[in-house]
């Protein structure tokens, strides 16, 4: 693990640079759908948790409108997603601009999933752990039931990758998520369009 970060570097640059080029065209008409179903503001930015708990903001495409209530609350998740958004995410596309955050080395290809900055104040000892590490676009919890499974098991299979990291590991991560992207596995948890919010264990 120690000797493996360094290579992991290497490759998180290589493949987020390659990507980038090569899905440019993707990422351009992508951009340009948003922007005509959804309005200005094609991106959507959010504070995470990362590295040793340090705050970043993770890019991705917008999916949701910003619709409000009569008090000038945001309506909930369900009812702002877009038919457009939902098709987005079902294929993990609205993830693509977070290989900037991999270039600025906030993030890495594989890793624990960057949770919401408000969730660092409920983790208790064993869930910090999973800040040992840089966060992933994909993680170990991702191809074991990523939103449909419960916080537990998510911060357990967190810290076992933590604890297990290597070449073999993030490689077998890689191909399998590509196999659960097309599968549509675990998109959202039962009765939210992600999945519920993190209140501590």
């Amino acid at each position: 693990m120690k000797y493996y970060r360094y290579l992991k570097r290497f490759i998180d640059l290589f493949f987020s640079i390659s990507l980038l080029i090569i899905l440019a065209p993707l990422f351009l008409f992508l951009m340009g759908i948003i922007r005509l179903q959804l309005g200005k503001g094609v991106f959507f930015t959010q504070e995470r948790g990362g590295l040793h708990g340090k705050r970043f903001n993770i890019i991705k495409f917008r999916t949701m409108l910003n619709k409000y209530d009569e008090q000038g609350e945001l309506l909930q998740d369900e009812q702002r997603l877009t038919t457009l958004g939902a098709l987005l995410r079902r294929f993990s596309l609205d993830e693509l601009p977070a290989l900037l955050n991999v270039i600025r080395g906030e993030m890495s290809l594989v890793g624990p999933r960057p949770l919401l900055s408000e969730y660092l104040d409920y983790y208790n000892a064993f869930e910090k752990q999973r800040h040992s590490v840089l966060p992933g676009i994909t993680g170990w919890a991702q191809i074991n039931g990523r939103n449909a499974i419960s916080w537990v098991e998510k911060f357990s299979f967190d810290v076992w990758y933590v604890e297990h990291a290597s070449f073999w590991l993030d490689t077998k991560i890689l191909l399998l998520t590509i196999q659960k992207v097309f599968l549509r596995e675990g998109i959202s948890s039962e009765g939210h369009v992600t999945t519920d919010k993190f209140q501590g264990t």
